[in-house]
């Protein structure tokens, strides 16, 4: 008798543990996570893409964004790379950071001539063509991921998120946040920079 009643007193207790343990997983994954945002710069948060080639994705193109009448072209990430160094940035006109970072975007494209690919992230067609009217175009290509899907293959934690890729189409670099201006000089142009002193070697 006492033997069956420590069997009954013990499935609860490994049921409750079958509750917990995804809870505990979950929480340690959390704090981690916010270690990393509390050591200073969120921008230095790790990626696993570092180095590989960028994920297999498809961005249709942002229906009714035109230039020069032309309807801009989405793309895929089979067009990045091509011997040259190219930026994606993941954006959404409800992103405040974005409104931020746009100018910074603008200047990154003037003073470096690199070809910096958007992908527009859950967002209304109609806003985001709003967006970019309002505060200028700094892309070549503007692509959409309604969905959300093409941000968990790059593994993006929130808007906006910025990558650089090597002329060979691999992931050099990951500015996590907005850009600003101090960003943009110490980190992202060198990066660049490097980028291209890689292609060519």
């Amino acid at each position: 008798m006492t033997e069956m009643n420590a069997t009954a007193e013990a499935a609860p207790r490994r049921r409750m543990g079958w509750v917990l343990a995804p809870l505990i997983v979950f929480a340690m994954l959390a704090a981690a996570f916010a270690f990393s945002l509390s050591q200073g710069d969120p921008s230095k948060l790790p990626s696993a893409l570092i180095g590989k080639q960028a994920p297999e994705t498809k961005f249709p193109a942002l229906v009714g964004l035109k230039d020069a009448g032309q309807q801009i072209e989405g793309f895929s990430s089979e067009a990045l790379g091509k011997g040259k160094v190219t930026v994606v940035n993941f954006w959404a006109s409800w992103c405040v950071p974005c409104v931020q970072e746009h100018p910074h975007l603008m200047a990154l494209g003037e003073r470096t001539g690199v070809a910096i690919y958007g992908v527009n992230y859950k967002d209304q067609p109609s806003a985001a063509r709003r967006f970019i009217g309002r505060y200028g175009n700094p892309y070549a290509k503007v692509g959409t991921d309604s969905s959300g899907r093409g941000a968990i293959d790059w593994g993006v934690y929130g808007m906006p998120e910025t990558f650089i890729l090597d002329g060979r189409g691999r992931i050099a670099y990951k500015h996590v946040g907005p850009i600003t201006e101090q960003s943009l000089n110490r980190e992202v142009i060198p990066a660049i920079e490097k980028a291209r002193a890689a292609s060519t070697s």
